[in-house]
């Protein structure tokens, strides 16, 4: 059999009886010093593990006895940050830095995914690349000029060091929380207080590991939170609350787990229990009319109105902190992006 690999990627795994009952996923991550299942998965997805000459998978239970040939190398090369020419909503721009709007559904810089194309491409760092040429190196060569972060499906203004001398006086700016960073989140339900604190302190969930947590725990790092009401909404399809958020510090995930765990997750945030999709509330259907009248007046519920959110609806919205060289005070906003006020709008449509 033919493989069209290099002969040094090639390797054959006979699996022995006591695998019997195994994942083919769970006994290859085993057998391959130093690889990850979930590498392990990759290859398989690819078509990168043949058992028995047959592409199967990663589910695949195994029998005890069957011959398993990897084709590809399970060591997939570093990722790296490339140039591309991705155009940049620049909000502020001088020689030591730069302030970039970044939208919804772009990454920060390289990270896990399908393949090696989808893990480092399209991301926030190759665009600047592209835009600045030569930006800090104290990220290294993956995060190039990165001083903080956005979650993909956030939106809005990040700070981007040009030289090592600025990205490290920024560090040390964020660290003793003299940049001021401001949000907008509309999240589910209506708060009971105009403005609070929310001070649980974040950790990573140790069962789902994509998820943070507020549940305490030894590893649990100091979060500080301050929310004040924009504007509360009774809607047809439901009530909500378009909210400020002030944040201290800068935790993954922090304004998501934190409105999460008060009980009002973000709009379209789907990981902390929010909503993405939305369907019109039928005014008949949350009364206690005769069987009669609501057979009458109740609506098919083919004809109520849907509503979709496709990211988060969480927007940095100010950045307030002094020219890290010149000390020069910078105050520097964006405007909620369009999909957002447009899901504003026909919340509130009638």
């Amino acid at each position: 059999m033919s493989t069209g690999r290099s002969p040094s990627l090639v390797r054959t795994i006979d699996a022995p009886a006591e695998a019997k009952g195994q994942r083919l996923d769970a006994f290859l991550a085993g057998q391959l010093e130093g690889i990850s299942r979930s590498r392990v998965q990759l290859l398989i997805d690819q078509g990168d593990v043949l058992v028995n000459g047959t592409r199967e998978k990663a589910s695949l239970k195994l029998r005890g006895g069957e011959q398993i040939v990897i084709t590809g190398d399970p060591h997939p090369a570093p990722l790296k940050a490339v140039p591309e020419a991705i155009p940049l909503d620049i909000v502020y721009e001088d020689s030591d830095l730069a302030v970039v709007n970044k939208p919804a559904g772009m990454m920060v810089h390289a990270g896990s995914g399908q393949n090696d194309s989808a893990r480092s491409g399209g991301t926030l760092v190759n665009a600047l690349l592209h835009r600045f040429n030569a930006l800090s190196s104290t990220g290294g060569v993956l995060r190039p000029g990165i001083v903080h972060r956005l979650d993909k499906s956030t939106s809005g203004l990040i700070i981007v060091a040009k030289n090592d001398r600025a990205h490290a006086a920024l560090g040390a700016m964020f660290s003793s929380r003299s940049v001021q960073k401001t949000y907008i989140a509309l999240v589910h339900g209506s708060l009971q207080k105009e403005k609070g604190t929310i001070t649980a302190a974040v950790s990573r969930d140790p069962v789902r590991r994509t998820r943070m947590t507020t549940r305490p725990s030894e590893n649990a790092r100091s979060a500080v939170s301050h929310y004040k009401v924009m504007r509360r909404l009774a809607t047809r399809f439901g009530k909500f609350t378009l909210v400020e958020v002030r944040i201290e510090t800068g935790r993954t995930h922090q304004i998501r787990v934190h409105m999460a765990s008060i009980g009002h997750p973000v709009v379209g945030d789907t990981l902390y229990g929010g909503v993405a999709q939305f369907t019109e509330q039928d005014a008949a259907q949350t009364t206690s009319p005769t069987r009669s009248s609501t057979r009458n007046s109740t609506r098919k519920k083919s004809e109520l109105e849907r509503l979709k959110l496709s990211r988060n609806f969480l927007h940095s919205a100010k950045l307030e902190f002094a020219q890290p060289i010149t000390g020069k005070p910078l105050h520097l906003e964006a405007p909620l992006p369009a999909e957002l006020t447009d899901f504003l709008s026909r919340l509130e449509s009638v």
